[in-house]
């Protein structure tokens, strides 16, 4: 329990201190800290959307799969460009106020995925998100649960039967 805590600080610690304009960001299904899946965005030479570029933020740590990301980045003095900005290649919403969000895309993949942030800062700009990811089962999951349904109806169903032949 205490490596699982260890590893989980670490990486928490890791994602909040990771600072540089493109980045990697380690994200979970079930966040240990109030610190795992957040990205800050900071000035780093020419590079990046606060020094008049494109932030690139690679997230990692999931397997492959269905995913439904929730995806909420909000700044200061910032206007994020909504036909670049974007996630795996889907384009969320961007408000001139310098909020962007990209919400309930499902992105069916290996990670990584990237969000990539376009736009132009003013004089102290900045900002951070948040990533909120949930799996989504696949087909074939419902589709067990209906057989498997099935198969306790049918074992209550000879139960029944069985009971009313022996009165």
């Amino acid at each position: 329990m205490k490596r699982k805590l260890l590893a989980a600080t670490f990486f928490a610690l890791a994602s909040s201190f990771a600072s540089a304009a493109d980045q990697s960001v380690f994200v979970t299904t079930t966040p240990v800290l109030d610190t795992d899946n957040h990205f800050i965005g900071i000035t780093t030479g020419l590079d990046g959307i606060l020094s008049g570029g494109l932030d690139v933020i690679t997230f990692t740590g999931l397997a492959a799969g269905t995913y439904k990301f929730d995806v909420s980045v909000s700044g200061q003095n910032l206007s994020f460009d909504p036909l670049l900005s974007n996630l795996n290649g889907h384009t969320g919403v961007a408000v001139n106020a310098g909020i962007a969000s990209f919400e309930y895309i499902g992105i069916i993949g290996a990670s990584p995925f990237t969000l990539t942030l376009a736009g132009v800062a003013g004089p102290k700009a900045l900002y951070s998100g948040d990533v909120t990811v949930t799996a989504v089962p696949e087909p074939s999951t419902y589709a067990m649960l209906a057989a498997g349904l099935g198969v306790l109806g049918m074992i209550r169903r000879r139960k029944s039967a069985a009971g009313a032949d022996a009165a």
